[in-house]
């Protein structure tokens, strides 16, 4: 007998927790289940699938550049099919929605497709919002003819989470949960921070609806409709294996916060941080930026730097070269055992005991009594100098 293979489609507009509920589900080990996973990046460069599969022996299937919803369809009804092939390695598969996708196509590839039909049963959409943000996304006026994909989103979850509610009040949440209702009066809403969630309340739930999103979207199975994106909204990626110098980093994407949160719907990145075994793994939404170190980079494993940024009116060269303005790939003035100034508030004379020690150009021992050590986090002379002679 043929069987049939169980879908969770996990949508959210970008910067929900997505990702880190697809994370947190890979890696609970009481569900007994082993999943394929499809990921879908708008964009050309790929992050998650770099963190995801640090985490898991799960098989993930990336299908890359464009929406899930319209301009890469195509594959993922062949990376479904492909799939199947192995369909005794996996129990269930989890689809990973691009932030800028709108549910419905995808949705529609489950009932549309004959050969899918036999083969995959689609299980859930649960839709992750961000409760910082959703309020105003829900708001957000569109071009004429492009659909917000926000609304859409909510409109066909058949769960919500209600992700980051420790960033909101209670007044607020529950101004959130009563816009909800009103796009959707049927989706339970599970309140939910870093996408902590109960994982059988989002795995075979049986939870999908067809009869209801008819009743909401009478021409759902028509087959023809197509989606429209705001084209102000673009990806600009970057990827290089030139290591980066960590302060230069930290300094570019505070300046960016500063100077573009408003138009930055989401960025995220992978890097390889020059004198760290650790990769430094960080995303952001708007003005909330974090990040840290986490996993090794494994011996055979290309050392490089993957940035994505998603949001309205970038200058993609600009954003360009100012994270390739972060390398540390200049060579470092100061040789090991150079006599040098270090500045620790004033100026004092130490020896260069290492280079790109911690993620800092320079370790320095100072010539006090104490024979004390302090790091120039960048080879400038703001933080070291040649001795006068």
């Amino acid at each position: 007998m043929t069987p049939i293979v169980p879908v969770t489609v996990l949508t959210g507009f970008l910067g929900s927790g997505k990702t880190t509920l697809l994370n947190h589900i890979l890696n609970d080990s009481k569900h007994g289940m082993r999943f394929a996973v499809i990921e879908n990046e708008f964009g050309e460069v790929g992050i998650d699938e770099k963190v995801l599969s640090e985490n898991v022996d799960e098989e993930i299937v990336e299908v890359m550049n464009g929406c899930i919803c319209c301009t890469v369809r195509g594959d993922l009804v062949e990376a479904l099919k492909k799939l199947y092939k192995r369909v005794e390695q996996f129990n269930g598969i989890i689809i990973e929605t691009t932030g800028l996708a709108d549910p419905a196509p995808v949705v529609q590839t489950f009932f549309i497709d004959e050969d899918i039909q036999k083969k995959y049963r689609l299980d859930s959409v649960i839709t992750v919002v961000d409760a910082k943000h959703i309020l105003s996304r829900l708001k957000e006026k569109k071009p004429e003819g492009v659909e917000n994909e926000s609304v859409e989103q909510v409109v066909f979850a058949d769960k919500i989470l209600l992700n980051k509610v420790d960033l909101v009040d209670g007044n607020t949440l529950k101004k959130i949960e009563t816009e909800l209702r009103a796009l959707n009066p049927t989706a339970p809403i599970l309140q939910t921070q870093q996408s902590q969630v109960n994982v059988k309340e989002v795995l075979n739930v049986n939870a999908f609806d067809l009869k209801r999103v008819l009743e909401f979207d009478p021409g759902f199975l028509d087959g023809d409709q197509e989606h429209q994106h705001d084209l102000s909204i673009a990806s600009v990626g970057v990827k290089t294996c030139d290591e980066v110098n960590m302060e230069l980093l930290q300094r570019w994407i505070q300046r960016l916060i500063t100077d573009e949160g408003a138009n930055l719907y989401r960025y995220k990145g992978v890097i390889a941080v020059k004198g760290i075994e650790e990769k430094f793994v960080f995303q952001g939404v708007g003005m909330l930026f974090s990040g840290g170190f986490h996993g090794r980079w494994r011996a055979r494993e290309v050392r490089e730097s993957r940035f994505i940024f998603i949001g309205r009116n970038l200058d993609k060269q600009s954003l360009i070269a100012g994270f390739e303005a972060c390398a540390a790939n200049r060579k470092l003035r100061f040789a090991v055992g150079d006599t040098v100034l270090a500045n620790v508030g004033r100026w004092k004379e130490g020896v260069i005991l290492a280079q790109w020690d911690l993620g800092n150009a320079y370790r320095i021992e100072l010539n006090d009594r104490q024979k004390s050590n302090v790091w120039a986090p960048i080879d400038a002379d703001q933080y070291v100098r040649a001795v006068e002679v």
